[in-house]
């Protein structure tokens, strides 16, 4: 039997995911039922011939109860990233300022596992090239990021 490999998760990350899991069940669910059950109705008078508010519906419903399964997978087997205090290299769960070589703006990511990464909330992923990169680093190196339109340059500025 194969072990998968757990999800690497923040306790915030944690809670944010159940969070998403108990709305999906409760909430989430009641909304698409109602749906389905309006478009059903709705769809009678027509033979079901193209009702798109029901193919609509069942869709939804789909995809929710995907979400729901995927969720409660990596709630199942998940492993906790912890906070050691230790700010001298770049692991799972730390907080890194990064420049790009010849750019003087500086960015600041969450380096957190793959369950939980959202670059718009600045939430990278371990798994990511840029993660990838980071892990290990120290403060003061440069790190090489193979992008679709070349080798691009960080520098480590800080590490939280």
């Amino acid at each position: 039997m194969t072990t998968l490999k757990p999800h690497l998760l923040t306790q915030e990350g944690v809670e944010k995911l159940t969070k998403e899991l108990d709305f999906l069940k409760t909430v989430k669910r009641e909304e698409v039922a109602d749906r389905l059950q309006a478009a059903f109705e709705d769809g009678q008078d027509d033979d079901f011939v193209e009702n798109a508010g029901l193919e609509a519906a069942r869709n939804e419903q789909a995809f929710v109860e995907g979400r729901i399964q995927e969720l409660e997978e990596i709630l199942k087997n998940y492993q906790l990233i912890k906070d050691n205090g230790k700010n001298d290299v770049v692991r799972i769960g730390s907080w890194v300022t990064i420049s790009e070589e010849g750019i003087d703006d500086e960015e600041k990511y969450h380096l957190v596992g793959a369950a939980e990464a959202n670059p718009e909330e600045g939430r990278i992923s371990n798994e990511s090239p840029l993660g990838k990169a980071l892990l290990g680093a120290k403060r003061g190196d440069t790190v090489r990021v193979n992008a679709p339109n070349g080798m691009i340059e960080f520098r480590v500025v800080k590490i939280e």
